[in-house]
């Protein structure tokens, strides 16, 4: 048997719908466009974020950016801040992140699967690109 292993090339390939596809590690997950209070709970922590951003400029508040870690492990968390600093090096041509923003936020979506997906899968790619840039 073989076992399909999922890179961002393949993502042109499926269809443009109100899903959200992530590949973690070769594995694609498909996550439903999130709820009403998923979003208002995104779009709460955003207004907090983007108002404590205004009066510092320390950085960039965004909704839902893709982040690619390799060709095959790339996320998109709900919200993210990045500093000035490391948003010149982290955003490429394509207009995505190429490493983890100082903040991620993951708003958990309900059901056991999702519940995972968010607490333990998606969290890995993460932790591993922010411990590069924690000192010592």
């Amino acid at each position: 048997m073989h076992t399909i292993r999922w890179t961002i090339h393949d993502l042109a390939s499926l269809p443009d719908d109100s899903n959200r596809y992530e590949i973690i590690d070769g594995e694609l997950y498909i996550a439903e466009h999130p709820g009403w209070h998923h979003q208002l709970v995104c779009g709460s922590i955003f207004d907090v974020l983007k108002t404590w951003n205004k009066q510092t400029l320390a950085g960039k508040v965004s909704f839902t950016p893709g982040i690619i870690f390799t060709d095959d492990t790339n996320v998109v968390p709900d919200v993210v801040w990045i500093s000035q600093e490391r948003l010149q090096t982290a955003l490429h041509a394509d207009r995505k992140l190429h490493a983890a923003p100082e903040l991620v936020v993951e708003v958990l979506s309900p059901g056991s699967a999702n519940e995972h997906r968010d607490r333990e899968v998606k969290l890995i790619p993460i932790r591993v690109q922010i411990g590069n840039f924690l000192p010592g």
